[in-house]
């Protein structure tokens, strides 16, 4: 059991989610004042997408980044941020007569392209998702490749920034582990176990102690899992020593039928881990679990 869990909140995601939640942050402003206003519910850490703000498609607009960085860094809140890298990765194969006529949806770009961001604004924390994976969806592939990665994690350590290492899968962890092993990762690592994305890892509770399992002895890590399953997975992550992650980006609802906010959610994944006798910690608490030594 985890007696003093993190929580992050990952605010808005780059899911096809804006036509199914009106309030859904979308522009800068927005998913900024939702970070904040879910680290004073209780997250220390704030997983950050950004949007386009009128149509609510997903990008990588570095000046997008920029406000909303700014606006949190302006504020009267010391949230950890941590902005994802996985944009960029996705690969629509064409037809099966000629898959290499890809999909116009198709948007897949260099490691160093999907770090710009990261490389202009010097978050504390990024993601860097572990491997491809086939997504949900006809010839839709996610792609992270070990060349990627390898890049990524390299670049990650010149800059100073903790890449926090989503696993979705438990051949993920094994190629994070050689990351580990070949010095490409500094001590100690961050892994975040992603649970029910179609096609990774299932969310239940098998699985994830096996995910568990395999991490790397003296690591930190913490655990989702999207839609219904994500309270549930919130209580088995601080049961099996972790930390835990929520937000609109994993789940929309705070109930069947009743659509949440992030402070919402927050407060309902701080709630469950006070029941369980545990306490939550403060940004200031989690930089130094994190061994996160400069605060930008």
């Amino acid at each position: 059991m985890n007696r003093k869990p993190i929580i992050t909140c990952a605010v808005t995601g780059s899911g096809d989610t804006a036509a199914k939640h009106p309030e859904l942050p979308k522009s800068p402003l927005e998913i900024a004042t939702a970070a904040i206003d879910a680290a004073k519910a209780g997250a220390a850490i704030a997983h950050i997408h950004v949007r386009e703000a009128e149509s609510g498609k997903p990008s990588r607009d570095i000046e997008l980044y920029r406000q909303v960085v700014g606006y949190i860094r302006d504020s009267d809140t010391d949230v950890i941020l941590n902005l994802t890298t996985g944009m960029g990765g996705d690969l629509f194969l064409g037809p099966d007569e000629d898959p290499l006529k890809l999909a116009a949806d198709t948007d897949c770009v260099g490691q160093m392209e999907r770090m710009e961001h990261v490389e202009a604004l010097r978050p504390e924390i990024c993601s860097l998702d572990c491997g491809s994976f086939n997504y949900m969806g006809q010839n839709y592939v996610y792609v992270s490749t070990q060349t990627m990665l390898e890049l990524g994690a390299k670049r990650l350590q010149e800059i100073g920034v903790k890449p926090e290492l989503e696993v979705f899968d438990v051949g993920q962890i094994w190629f994070a582990r050689h990351m580990i092993e070949n010095g490409l990762i500094d001590s100690p690592p961050l892994f975040q176990v992603c649970l029910g994305i179609p096609w990774g890892a299932p969310a239940n509770t098998r699985v994830f102690q096996t995910m568990v399992d395999e991490l790397p002895d003296g690591c930190n890590w913490s655990g989702f899992a999207i839609g219904a399953m994500e309270m549930p997975m919130v209580a088995q992550a601080a049961l099996l020593r972790g930390n835990v992650r929520v937000g609109l980006e994993d789940n929309l609802y705070l109930e069947k039928g009743v659509l949440a906010t992030n402070a919402q959610l927050v407060e309902r994944a701080r709630k469950i881990v006070e029941s369980m006798g545990a306490a939550v910690q403060s940004p200031a608490e989690a930089r130094e679990s994190l061994g996160l030594t400069a605060h930008h």
